[in-house]
């Protein structure tokens, strides 16, 4: 029996030996692609250039528009921050000024008479003792006459003050809100290009579809780069133009108090 199983074992190596090995079929071109992109040298990552040069004209389009969004962005950012910045040091220079007991007199005529344009609360103040002046020296006008003027300039002047701290905001707040859609529309419009293009190949991969899906996905990137630092300033601006604008409406009204007091003692 175990000579009986030692010549079949010998038979079937014998057979074995003597069968030729076919050769493999070749791998089908995914794999090819797969083994090229994997075996690609470890230097040559995401271009970001070179997707958005072969982009198709829509989405490159849209890219320039988003980039032309983002530039004039940052441009108002500084110079907002650089704007805010000076009004709110103008400011507490003046109300330390003013609330150090200065005659109104010697403000009002440094005020006018300083070779530059006066802004934010000193331009308040400006506008409301001048209209006080003014009416002041007309006879038979009664003191109420003359606050009500006072406050009506001071008004007036505030209302300047803060829509010149305002301009621009406008534009931040359209590019923090339309450009991720803007963004979204150029990925889309360059997803429906890739897979037009696959209608006329008859076997659609991956690597195939790939390249065309990253150039269209550059665009919505390009939409949040353009969105957040947007959204992040106008929230943080549109904070400090109201914290300035309660600021103007309460040294307004302490001013209307005190010229009230001088209207009586006048009287």
């Amino acid at each position: 029996m175990l000579a009986l199983i030692q010549n079949s074992l010998i038979h079937l190596y014998t057979a074995m030996q003597a069968t030729p090995v076919e050769n493999l079929p070749d791998a089908s071109p995914a794999t090819h692609a797969i083994n090229a992109a994997t075996s690609a040298p470890p230097g040559s990552g995401l271009n970001l250039f070179s997707l958005v040069w072969h982009a198709s004209l829509p989405v490159q389009f849209v890219m320039l528009m988003l980039l032309v969004a983002s530039i004039a962005s940052w441009v108002i950012i500084f110079r907002k921050q650089r704007v805010l910045g000076g009004a709110e040091k103008s400011a507490e220079g003046f109300e330390e000024n003013f609330w150090s007991g200065a005659d109104l007199t010697h403000l009002y005529r440094d005020a006018t008479q300083r070779n530059r344009v006066v802004a934010g609360l000193e331009a308040i103040f400006e506008a409301g003792f001048r209209e006080f002046s003014r009416l002041r020296q007309r006879k038979g006008v009664d003191p109420r006459t003359q606050l009500e003027g006072a406050q009506r300039g001071m008004r007036a002047q505030l209302a300047r003050e803060v829509d010149a701290l305002e301009h621009s905001l406008e534009f931040l707040a359209n590019v923090g809100s339309i450009s991720p859609y803007v963004g979204l529309f150029g990925t889309v419009w360059g997803i429906m290009i890739s897979f037009q293009g696959l209608a006329s190949m008859k076997e659609a991969t991956i690597a195939t579809v790939a390249p065309g899906i990253s150039e269209a996905l550059v665009a919505t990137a390009m939409g949040l780069f353009a969105a957040i630092p947007a959204v992040w300033a106008y929230n943080r601006f549109a904070t400090r133009v109201d914290r300035l604008n309660v600021r103007y409406e309460a040294f307004a009204e302490d001013f209307s108090s005190i010229l009230q007091r001088q209207a009586h003692v006048e009287e």
